[in-house]
């Protein structure tokens, strides 16, 4: 059994410090920004498209401003909203935690609508492009909880328990480590899979994207303890869950659009 002794930062020298979460937020936007660009490219070169790469360059940065409003808002709505009513000014306190994937992700569609009308751009072809990218930066994401000791699992005894002392003395599932696998390092495979294919259609990668994340994330969560301030929703469901029940839904409706 391992023991949880990992320093959530960096460095802190006073005024200057980094954490390892924030570091993941970095690490997987600048990844997102470089192989998305790959991945246009290539999209160019096989399905004879002249998509402009430059454009590309200004829609992430509606891409980091969604994340960042959109991860916060889905958190305070969804996971504490009762406390964030009564202490409406720390909704601007990013750096205390609190994002929910969820959000961001909504945040991040309605950001690509937005900028595609505007640019006109294809707002299918950016779905797919984030769609397979964003697999990295969950990854990192992930394993930045793992250091930072939250979003820990259910009690276990399995060899591979981790205690996490900040919590209590009992060995628990390391489902960040799950989360990071399957909606990280799987969740990226099968998509390269789908985009490199020579019958690729334009919204294929998102709709598979909602479908596969929501499978695993939905799978995970059978391992992982719920947020301590909701419980479970009827006593068997968490919200993790419940969010990703709908994001399957409409995965599947795209899905069926698309084809």
């Amino acid at each position: 059994m391992y023991i949880h002794n990992l320093n959530p930062i960096i460095f802190d020298f006073g005024i200057l410090s980094l954490n390892w979460y924030s570091l993941a937020y970095l690490a997987g936007i600048l990844f997102g920004w470089w192989y998305g660009k790959k991945i246009i490219t290539l999209i160019n070169y096989h399905h004879k498209k002249n998509y402009n790469l430059n454009l590309f360059d200004d829609y992430i940065t509606y891409v980091i401003i969604s994340i960042i409003i959109g991860g916060r808002l889905g958190y305070v709505l969804f996971y504490n909203l009762s406390y964030f009513l009564s202490n409406p000014i720390e909704i601007l306190f990013i750096w205390n935690g609190g994002m929910s994937f969820h959000g961001g992700l909504l945040g991040i569609i309605i950001a690509t609508f937005i900028f595609s009308k505007k640019k006109d751009f294809d707002k299918l072809l950016l779905l797919d492009v984030v769609a397979c990218v964003a697999p990295v930066g969950i990854f990192f994401g992930r394993l930045a909880n793992f250091v930072n000791g939250e979003l820990y699992g259910k009690p276990t005894d399995l060899p591979w328990a981790v205690t996490f002392p900040l919590v209590d003395d009992q060995g628990r599932h390391p489902s960040q480590i799950y989360e990071a696998f399957l909606e990280g390092v799987l969740l990226f495979l099968i998509l390269q899979f789908i985009i490199k294919k020579v019958s690729y259609k334009r919204g294929e990668c998102a709709a598979m994207f909602l479908i596969f994340y929501s499978i695993f994330r939905i799978f995970s969560e059978f391992f992982r303890e719920p947020d301590l301030q909701i419980g479970y929703i009827l006593n068997y469901v968490s919200m993790g869950s419940l969010l990703s029940f709908f994001m399957f839904g409409l995965g599947i409706v795209m899905y069926l659009k698309i084809k």
